[in-house]
């Protein structure tokens, strides 16, 4: 549909008027058509569908004009915009980025590797321990699929073992390279996903049936995706392109919900093609801020595929597992063996309401969610309708004085950024009473109020900060978190101190801090890739257009032990019926083979 003008920013009318202005020729529909292109960029699409966004408006005469107006382009050609054949508008580099990126993944997934059946066999058997009867054991099918194939892709849920399957992954990769080195780059959208994916790797391979040699051999050393690819200083672009490749022969990406689409564009055009790429993350979760849903195009959300029968061979011969029955595809998608889900939880338990209640958002079952909300004895769960604006500071009181006193209480750096992990408050929304900085602001008198903080000043001891744009002369990117706190070198006596993305704490003076927000509060958003023992889900008793199936279970899913929501009944049946659907044509170009070879 239409954007609702509440929807439209000032730099969409501008854009509008500039492709109107280099027309050649006048088009019926043109700036409208921009216009609400440039909107839908802006929510997070890579296009726009022009018989949806103008129902019953819109006519095969009128695309013509489009493309008779010079600003146009049709798949292949230069132009300021692209329509393709489906009738999806384009900025041309979302396009370009979307065909480039189908058209290598689909390069890699057709690689046929060479793979020692018999190690790999064995391999499996010894890190995943002897196949035992009843459901498929995914991870084992998992592992099978990164060692054969040139893409692949392991998606669950927190506590499914990702990180454990990919840490296994890595030495029967190590093991099928023999004498011969395999260079292996492990790398996360932000710096906090990298810490916590080096400290899994860290503990997971120190327990991996292995020689010591091959042990040794399993990097743990886990980069930003911009360091990796190497930030050219006041520049978009990388010194790792096409032109000049990444020197690995694996790149294993965590948290790859979060990557958008030039960024992964960027990263597979910088991979030679015999090399494998290994994606981990939830398919479930929120996409990326910025535009496009790539993990959920690559994994086919929403849609059902088979494995081919070869693959199923493979799985039984080197996996031991026979994979779920069904009919085999006799033309499968070059994908469907790349794509494995990991099922069973090995976090939470049968009795864990977390991992109920985000199984139930999950599936879209509001009615059911509610119920376990409503029912006493729910482990690690609990429930409360958002309260009014009035009421507010007293409900968070207690909430917030237990849940921060511990890390104000340290004066060791690294003690108090653990201890800050321990408890977290995430909103839906950024403004307003009750957005991140209505929270942070209430946040902070109950902790002044309770002499805990000195919140007559900006820079008071245990202030949290999060960074909010990425800064590469001082290696701090957008959702690092750090905490003020004494420091004797420091002038005026106190510093920033910010996890180190080599492992570590490493401090800088406020002044010279990219800028940054306080953090008690944070969007469920910028809480990706993060995880804390306790959360605190505050929704508002409104309605919102961000209030969806993933923003709740993505808020919920960050929770280790407990998650207290505070939400409306009428809010949560809405928010878990309405999902996020991101307009692109990756999937199309990757899964439906009706749409040639394109790319869009």
């Amino acid at each position: 549909m239409q954007p609702e003008a509440t929807l439209l920013r000032e730099i969409d009318h501008r854009f509008a008027d500039f492709i109107c202005r280099i027309a050649t020729r006048p088009a019926d529909g043109l700036r409208e058509a921009a216009l609400a292109l440039s909107c839908a960029v802006g929510q997070g699409h890579t296009c726009l569908d022009l018989a949806e966004a103008f129902p019953g408006g819109w006519s095969e005469l009128r695309a013509e004009e489009l493309l008779a107006s010079g600003t146009v382009g049709m798949p292949g050609e230069k132009a300021p915009l692209i329509l393709d054949g489906e009738g999806r508008l384009y900025l041309y580099r979302c396009w370009k980025y979307e065909r480039d990126l189908a058209e290598l993944l689909m390069k890699k997934a057709g690689l046929e590797l060479e793979v020692d059946e018999v190690l790999l066999a064995d391999g499996i058997t010894r890190l995943f321990g002897p196949r035992r009867d009843g459901d498929t054991d995914w991870q084992r099918v998992a592992a099978a699929a990164a060692v054969r194939s040139g893409v692949s892709v392991i998606s669950g849920g927190p506590g499914t073992g990702k990180t454990s399957t990919v840490s296994r992954i890595m030495a029967l990769l190590l093991e099928q390279g023999g004498e011969m080195p395999v260079r292996i780059a492990l790398a996360a959208p932000t710096g906090k996903a990298a810490a916590r994916l080096r400290e899994s790797i860290r503990g997971a391979k120190e327990r991996l049936a292995v020689p010591g040699e091959v042990r040794d051999r399993i990097p743990d050393d886990v980069m930003t995706l911009h360091r990796l690819l190497g930030v050219i200083p006041g520049s978009s672009r990388f010194r790792h392109n096409a032109a000049n490749l990444l020197p690995h022969d694996v790149v294993i990406v965590d948290e790859a919900s979060m990557v958008a689409l030039p960024l992964m564009a960027k990263l597979v055009a910088a991979m030679a093609v015999p090399s494998r790429l290994i994606l981990l993350g939830d398919r479930d979760q929120l996409a990326s801020v910025e535009a496009g849903a790539v993990l959920g195009d690559i994994c086919d959300t929403g849609r059902v595929h088979r494995f081919s029968t070869s693959f199923r061979r493979f799985a039984a011969e080197v996996a031991g597992e026979g994979l779920i029955p069904g009919d085999t595809d006799p033309h499968p998608a070059p994908l469907a063996d790349a794509v494995v889900i990991l099922r069973k939880n090995y976090r939470f338990g049968s009795d864990s309401g977390i991992g109920r209640l985000s199984r139930l958002v999950n599936e879209g079952d509001g009615e059911g969610a509610l119920a376990l909300l409503r029912g006493a004895g729910s482990s690690g769960v609990r429930w409360r309708e958002t309260p009014s604006v009035e009421a507010l500071p007293k409900a968070l009181e207690q909430r917030v004085i237990n849940g921060y006193r511990h890390y104000l209480e340290q004066d060791d750096p690294a003690a108090a950024l653990a201890a800050f992990d321990r408890f977290r408050i995430l909103s839906a929304l950024r403004d307003g009473r009750y957005g991140v900085d209505g929270l942070n602001h209430a946040v902070e008198r109950i902790l002044s109020a309770a002499r805990l903080i000195d919140g007559e000043r900006r820079w008071y001891l245990g202030r949290p900060v999060m960074i909010t744009v990425n800064d590469y002369s001082v290696r701090l990117f957008n959702g690092d978190v750090g905490i003020a706190l004494p420091d004797s070198e420091a002038v005026g006596g106190l510093a920033v101190f910010f996890p180190s993305p080599e492992g570590g704490i490493r401090k800088l003076s406020p002044l010279r801090l990219p800028p940054h927000e306080t953090a008690f509060a944070m969007t469920v958003h910028k809480s990706q890739g993060s995880e804390f023992d306790a959360v605190l889900l505050v929704m508002p008793p409104f309605e919102a257009p961000v209030l969806t199936r993933e923003l709740l279970y993505t808020g919920i899913s960050r929770a280790r032990t407990e998650v207290e929501l505070w939400c409306g009944e009428d809010i949560f049946r809405r928010a878990v019926s309405r999902r996020i659907e991101r307009r692109s044509g990756l999937r199309d170009a990757l899964w439906d083979e009706s749409r040639g070879g394109d790319g869009a």
